[in-house]
């Protein structure tokens, strides 16, 4: 079976690589020439554990290819993933310029039946959309060649990505003929043999199902933050109270930690254009606005902690950021609440020295020399007047605390994701802030 996947970025990139690892013949296109050269080298742009790897080794055993031309790619291909780039418009909805563009690159090039499947996260009725252009393009080529389009929505965790596919919760699928169906059967046999679920529904639904699921999710963590600030104010521990709410199996016990706010290429884009899609059918999604308005000002959470503790004088001070990327095991920036924090200290003329194992390259590139940027996470700390914590990595759950506090000129640490215990570090000589721990100061 031939596939063809248009787009290399993450989810392109992730959804090529995994199918020809059960054995699918795979193109995978992109217009980024110099993307695609660095690829056919084996060298990714983007980082994911497990991907590199796998990338290579189905280059070596010849399931797994590049090109910059999908007119020349179609040839034989049962099944096209539109997975290219959809960015929010100013007023927050999904720009879809490259998603109809492949649908009309599509149209002018393809002469045998193809599937058409929409993996990128597209708003309700993209599908529709898509269908029209690729008729259209085919009607003034007056070429009356059968097509089908198809919805396949990506479920795939950041530093998890190649697990989550290989081994998925569930595979959502929307078809609107028994053609179709057919083929997205056979295509994802290698993973139903293994027992993961398919869950076919017609098109519009398996587009909803996409924004639903990332605006469920984006609630749960707001909803979080939201009780760990009135935890904080009422004297009580959000770590306490989300041990006895996780219990419950109506609830569980994922996506109700508190933090700094969510980011990443997902949960703000999303949110915003479920919002969106809601306007422009005259509803307004209260609730999902409210998420929203609750993570933007809890990325500053801890900024408003540090300038309560400085007596709202942070002039002249430098602070260490440990954690850059929105979350571990991922280099991506995109709407990470370390961004924010560090816009905020350097407004209030303050100095950052920032490290992050993975993202230091991309935070040189968006951020540029307004911070001063560490070798380790040690040397972050140098003479420094505070400690924030804000992305979890593993190598700081642990650090030498003795080492750490002998390098601080003032022991003070704000930790964006409660991962040290409060006692410990009062023990070991730190103020110590944490979100929702009943800790007075932020």
């Amino acid at each position: 079976m031939k596939i063809v996947i248009v787009g290399t970025g993450y989810v392109g990139l992730v959804t090529g690589a995994c199918f020809s690892e059960v054995g699918i013949d795979v193109t995978c296109v992109d217009i980024d020439e110099n993307k695609i050269e660095k690829l056919k080298k084996g060298i990714i742009p983007i980082y994911e554990p497990g991907l590199e790897k796998m990338v290579q080794r189905n280059m070596e055993k010849g399931r797994l290819h590049f090109s910059a031309i999908l007119s020349e790619s179609l040839e034989g291909a049962q099944v096209v993933f539109g997975a290219v780039g959809t960015p929010p418009d100013e007023d927050g909805s999904a720009d879809l310029k490259y998603v109809l563009d492949v649908a009309r690159e599509i149209g002018t090039h393809m002469n045998d039946y193809v599937l058409i499947v929409t993996k990128s996260t597209v708003p309700v009725g993209t599908a529709e959309k898509v269908r029209a252009v690729i008729k259209d393009t085919l009607d003034k080529r007056g070429a009356n060649i059968e097509f089908d389009v198809a919805s396949n929505p990506e479920f795939l965790k950041e530093g998890a990505a190649v697990e989550d596919f290989l081994k998925p919760d569930r595979i959502v699928v929307g078809v609107d003929s028994d053609r179709a169906r057919k083929l997205m059967e056979r295509l994802y046999k290698p993973f139903t043999m293994n027992g993961h679920p398919i869950i076919f529904m017609d098109v519009v639904s398996a587009e909803m199902t996409k924004y639903a699921a990332n605006a469920m999710l984006a609630t749960k963590i707001s909803f979080m933050n939201d009780m760990a600030n009135l935890s904080e104010i009422v004297g009580a521990d959000i770590n306490m109270v989300r041990k006895g709410i996780g219990s419950d199996r109506r609830i569980g016990k994922y996506f109700i930690y508190p933090g700094t706010g969510y980011g990443g290429s997902c949960f703000p884009k999303d949110v915003k254009a479920l919002i969106n899609t809601a306007r422009e059918f005259g509803y307004e999604m209260s609730v999902l606005q409210a998420v929203e308005d609750v993570n933007e000002l809890q990325k500053s959470v801890l900024f408003r902690k540090a300038q309560k503790y400085f007596d709202n004088d942070l002039k002249g001070k430098t602070f260490a950021v440990w954690g850059l990327s929105f979350k571990p095991q991922t280099d991506d920036m995109r709407e990470a609440p370390s961004l924010v924090i560090i816009d905020n200290l350097v407004s209030a003329g303050a100095n950052v020295k920032a490290y992050d194992p993975v993202a230091m390259n991309e935070a040189q590139r968006i951020i540029g020399d307004k911070v001063a940027y560490a070798t380790d996470q040690y040397d972050a700390l140098q003479d420094v007047d505070g400690l924030f914590l804000i992305t979890e990595w593993p190598e700081f759950k642990f650090p030498n605390f003795v080492r750490v506090r002998d390098l601080m000129r003032n022991r003070v640490v704000f930790d964006g994701r409660n991962v040290y215990d409060a006692g410990e570090m009062k023990e070991l000589g730190f103020d110590y802030f944490g979100i929702g721990t009943g800790n007075k100061a932020g």
